[in-house]
């Protein structure tokens, strides 16, 4: 799966805990989840856990904790689907 592939997933994914899902038509890799999406934190680990579901992988604490941004997430992703 390639980059551009996983970022439009997780752009998906991100829809429903988005407070204003408009915000995700700009999103690039550069936009924070927290800050630019207005997803707050207890929701992030719901997010964590649609990643983990939607492409079958297992996302642990340390690695949760670096996602601050769309990019992050896509990295760690793609890396765990190398």
């Amino acid at each position: 799966m390639g980059e551009k592939e996983t970022l439009e997933k997780m752009i998906n994914i991100l829809k429903p805990y988005t407070k204003n899902p408009e915000l995700l038509e700009k999103a690039t890799e550069d936009t924070h989840i927290l800050d630019d999406l207005q997803v707050n934190s207890a929701r992030l680990v719901d997010v964590i856990i649609a990643c983990e579901d939607t492409f079958g992988i297992e996302i642990d604490d340390d690695e949760a904790d670096e996602i601050r941004t769309i990019g992050d997430a896509v990295k760690i992703i793609d890396n765990k689907l190398a």
